[in-house]
């Protein structure tokens, strides 16, 4: 099934992402430590978060892939987004640590300026970090992994922090350091915001939340179905990329069995042509005038 295919295609961006942040996290954590930078320090931690998220999707994406069984008659695909909700956790930890240990460097300023390094190593870090985005938002998009294209938006978060980052340095280095603490609670604050961001969507998504101009737009294409009578109902939820649609459609009474069936296929024909990965589930009544 393409769908399967896809998800192991997308473990390719995930392991793209899992190496960039183990040598970008431990680059930056060593660097921030012996050039007295907390703004960098807290980018290393922020990128650490991002190899546990990374991870996660990875599991997810394998665990995804697994075939419908009988406990899991409708497939393993949600795995994928509860791999996101831990995730989502563990990022929001980190994130209070960094706003923690920031806090700590505000009350306590530490006097010695973060060496020219350290900016270095910041500026590199956010075009990496974006070269990245670029390449899982493009593969994200071509194999319609969700998953995978939250990890890219991740990754361009992750090029934004480390801009901020290499900002509060240079500020830091011009005889500002202050900003330097400043920085590592924006880039805690940045941590956390991301966490809940993948959380409220991955709980969207395993509570059967479904986008009402999605819902809408599915209405319309049913509508123009020749043979379609009036849409009664129309209901949607994901599960995991794939999304299941289930139609109430009322037809002339006098149709038989076979033009019914007819309705019905068009129906799913064009359901599936602009949403793919789709599963359609389609009930006929009859229609009949007030």
């Amino acid at each position: 099934m393409e769908l399967y295919t896809n998800l192991r295609e997308g473990e390719k961006g995930a392991w793209v992402s899992i190496c960039i942040y183990f040598v970008l996290s431990a680059f930056k954590l060593i660097v921030g430590f012996l050039g007295s930078s907390e703004a960098l320090k807290a980018d290393g931690l922020n990128n650490f978060t991002d190899i546990i998220a990374s991870i996660a999707i990875l599991i997810g994406l394998r665990i995804s892939q697994k075939p419908p069984d009988d406990h899991h008659q409708y497939g393993h695909l949600r795995a994928e987004t509860i791999a996101s909700l831990v995730a989502a956790f563990i990022m929001a930890a980190i994130g209070i640590q960094v706003i923690l240990q920031a806090i700590q460097h505000l009350a306590n300023p530490v006097e010695e300026i973060p060496s020219t390094l350290t900016a270095i190593v910041g500026f590199i870090s956010a075009v990496v970090m974006y070269i990245v985005y670029r390449y899982n938002l493009k593969l994200g998009t071509r194999i319609n992994s969700a998953a995978l294209k939250a990890a890219a938006y991740d990754n361009r978060s992750d090029a934004l922090v480390s801009i901020g980052a290499t900002i509060g340095i240079v500020g830091s280095i011009l005889g500002f350091p202050i900003l330097d603490g400043i920085t590592a609670f924006i880039v805690g604050i940045i941590i956390i915001y991301t966490a809940y961001t993948i959380f409220h969507e991955a709980a969207y998504t395993l509570s059967d939340g479904f986008n009402v101009d999605e819902a809408e737009a599915l209405s319309a294409v049913v509508k123009l179905v020749n043979g379609v009578k009036t849409l009664k109902s129309c209901k949607g939820r994901m599960h995991g990329n794939l999304m299941f649609v289930d139609l109430t459609v009322t037809v002339d009474p006098n149709l038989n069995v076979v033009d019914s069936h007819r309705i019905t296929e068009e129906i799913e024909q064009r359901i599936m042509k602009v949403k793919p990965f789709s599963v359609v589930l389609v009930h006929i009544e009859p229609h009949f005038e007030e």
